[in-house]
């Protein structure tokens, strides 16, 4: 029996590594076309979002977000505590990312449901904090987009939808760190601004931000590896 059992895991750790390579080779392959776009997108947003929150956490508040088509994005946030806020992009939709593959694996079969309650968080944000035409438009059209899913999509989609927005948020996390604070430290990042508030140089905050969500992305698949 415990023979059976061991197999039986075995069986599904080797799927669960099959199902992540598969995952893994589709984003690399498809990642500067429409195919990923719309999740880059959505990561852009769970970053900018993220700073609003620390901002309101600490005393702030948001003024307005905004979503560039070329993956760029800002949060107008006066007031706050400026280095928790500065740090809240990047870290925060890694956070994002997490909670979402664990909701989502905790789910079961109310899969739907929080397919349904994203959805309205991602339409209700953009309703009160998001303007501009390109970012209102996608916010509001991805919101749908999740709506219909968690309607008419089996629960297995759900599921499989849900693992995928929270894995491209923990995964795009990382490379957005890499391409944002250490390939162009020299650019405006929330990186460059932390080093202006600190006297701490950019790529040493773009390195510690890179250990803690490879930290984080690591300890979430092994988990989730550990109980597939």
């Amino acid at each position: 029996m415990r023979g059976r059992r061991r197999k039986s895991r075995l069986g599904r750790q080797a799927w669960f590594l099959a199902g992540f390579g598969l995952y893994f080779a589709i984003l690399w392959l498809f990642w500067n076309t429409p195919v990923v776009y719309p999740l880059q997108v959505f990561v852009v947003f769970l970053h900018e979002i993220s700073h609003g929150i620390a901002a309101i956490a600490t005393g702030g508040s948001i003024q307005q977000i905004t979503l560039s088509p070329r993956l760029g994005g800002a949060c107008y946030c006066p007031g706050g505590n400026a280095f928790v806020t500065l740090s809240a992009g990047y870290l925060g939709s890694l956070l994002w990312g997490g909670a979402i593959l664990e909701v989502g694996r905790r789910a079961g079969s109310r899969a739907p449901d929080v397919t349904l309650a994203l959805g309205a968080a991602v339409i209700v944000i953009t309703l009160l904090f998001v303007r501009g035409a390109f970012g209102m438009t996608f916010g509001v059209l991805f919101g749908i987009f999740l709506f219909i899913f968690a309607r008419h999509a089996s629960l297995k989609l759900n599921r499989i939808l849900l693992t995928v927005l929270g894995l491209t948020s923990c995964l795009y996390a990382i490379l957005d760190i890499k391409t944002d604070v250490l390939d162009r430290p020299h650019l405006p990042s929330d990186a460059h601004m932390l080093a202006q508030l600190t006297g701490i140089p950019t790529v040493v905050w773009g390195v510690l931000w890179i250990a803690v969500a490879l930290a984080v992305s690591t300890w979430l698949f092994l988990r989730a590896f550990r109980e597939a």
